[in-house]
Order: C-alpha cells, then sequence, then structure tokens
C-alpha cells in the first residue's frame, strides 16, 4: 500500500461491520448506462436542508428525495432522513427549514442516514435545481461520516431547464414553479422541494420527448452546454 493510502485508512471514519457491509454492498451496484433512453430510467430527485448556506462549513441536517419512474413521479418511492445533530442549528435556520432542536436530536445517526440515502439512490441518476449546494452537502457528509468518495451521476434542473425553454428566460425554482402553476406545500422542507422539483422534471422529460431527445447523455449533454453558455453571458462573452 501507497502512503496516500496508508492515510486515507488511518483518517477513515470508523464504521460497524453492519455498516460497512452494507456500504461495500452499495458500491458493487453496477453504473447507470448513460444511453439508456430515459423513459426507462429510475430518476430520483433530491433536495437538502442544511445549518446555512455555506456548503464547505456548513451541517448537512435533513434529505429529501422522490423517484421518477420514466415521467412518472412515483408517489410511493420517497425517502426522508434527518441526521442527529451534536449542536442544533440557530434559530434563524430553524425558522427556514422547520426542523426544531427536538427532532434534530432525534434523528438518525448520520452513518445509519447516510445509508438509507445511499440504498435508495443506487446508481441512479440524480435530479436537484442548483444541484451544486445539495451535492456538495451530501459529499462532504458522506466522506467525512462514511468516508466515501462520491461520485454521482447529477441532471441540473437550471441548467436543463432553460435550454428547453429558451423563450421563458427564468431564473429561479419559485419561477418556474409559479409559471407551469405546480404547487408547493412547504418551501425550504427537503421533500416537498424534492416533491415540487420532480413535477418540474415532468415537465422538463415531456419537452425533451417532444423535442426529440431521448437518453440521459443528450440531457447531460444539454445542461452542460447550457452552463457554459450562461458563463460566457455573465462574462460578456457573446457567440453565435
Amino acid at each position: 500500500m501507497d502512503l496516500f493510502g496508508w492515510l486515507r485508512r488511518l483518517t477513515a471514519p470508523a464504521l460497524d461491520p453492519i455498516h460497512r457491509a452494507r456500504l461495500a454492498a452499495w458500491q458493487r451496484r453496477p453504473a447507470v448506462d448513460r444511453h439508456r433512453p430515459f423513459a426507462a430510467l429510475r430518476w430520483v430527485v433530491v433536495d437538502v436542508e442544511s445549518s446555512g448556506l455555506d456548503v464547505w462549513h456548513d451541517r448537512l441536517i435533513s434529505i429529501g428525495a422522490v423517484a421518477l419512474a420514466g415521467e412518472v413521479l412515483a408517489l410511493g418511492d420517497s425517502l426522508e432522513v434527518v441526521l442527529q445533530q451534536e449542536e442544533v442549528s440557530g434559530t434563524a435556520n430553524i425558522l427556514v427549514h422547520g426542523i426544531g432542536g427536538t427532532a434534530q436530536r432525534a434523528g438518525l445517526p448520520p452513518p445509519e442516514a447516510l445509508l438509507r440515502f445511499l440504498e435508495y439512490t443506487g446508481r441512479d441518476p440524480l435530479v436537484a435545481f442548483h444541484a451544486a449546494f445539495d451535492v456538495i452537502m451530501i459529499w462532504r457528509a458522506l466522506r467525512d461520516t462514511l468516508g466515501l468518495r462520491w461520485k454521482p451521476v447529477v441532471l441540473d434542473l437550471a441548467d436543463l431547464l432553460p435550454a428547453l425553454f429558451p423563450a421563458l428566460g427564468l431564473r429561479t425554482l419559485d419561477e418556474w414553479l409559479a409559471y407551469f402553476s405546480i404547487d408547493h406545500y412547504a418551501r425550504h422542507q427537503a421533500l416537498s422541494d424534492a416533491y415540487a422539483t420532480a413535477q418540474l422534471m415532468q415537465v422538463a422529460l415531456a419537452r425533451a420527448r417532444e423535442q426529440g431527445y431521448g437518453d440521459l447523455a443528450t440531457l447531460l449533454r444539454l445542461a452542460r452546454d447550457q452552463r457554459a453558455l450562461a458563463r460566457f453571458g455573465r462574462a460578456g462573452i457573446f457567440v453565435s
């Protein structure tokens, strides 16, 4: 074993044998086929709540996830976990997401909560709106708690929707939800936000199908290209 491998083992979190076995079983799952028709995929729409907006220092508090089977919202296929907190987040933060001190202290131990998330998502593609925040928060928690270097396949609706509906000029999640008349029963609660975002994903998939797009790889490319165009626009660089 090289020096870096030895250091990784030395600093890896201590997991009990059952947790280690569950993590190993998840790691053996095959990666998603990016060229599979998106109608045949299971999509997992995710949203998180945290102790603040600093992705590198604030703590992950909860994860909400809802699945789509192709374009169909699978209402019975969802997950919500609250990670047990040693230190309760501040009052202003609690007013945003509604997870009080008692609920934070009574949450699942982080290894169990995160393993449930991994087992629920499998290796299916993840979907989120402004996905970087959600993904980094989960990535940090998985690294620090399970010692996992997580590399999910992620589709960001904040990039995909403008690529599919370029004339609308919408930007925020609330603007997209309002335009498509999608009800949102509890804003800034992870499962509610995931459910609303999943309905937006249904809109995006229907539009993609109408435009002749058919697989995950194509949607990932559309989102990536849209993100690059947006960066050019912010930098004052215009292409024709």
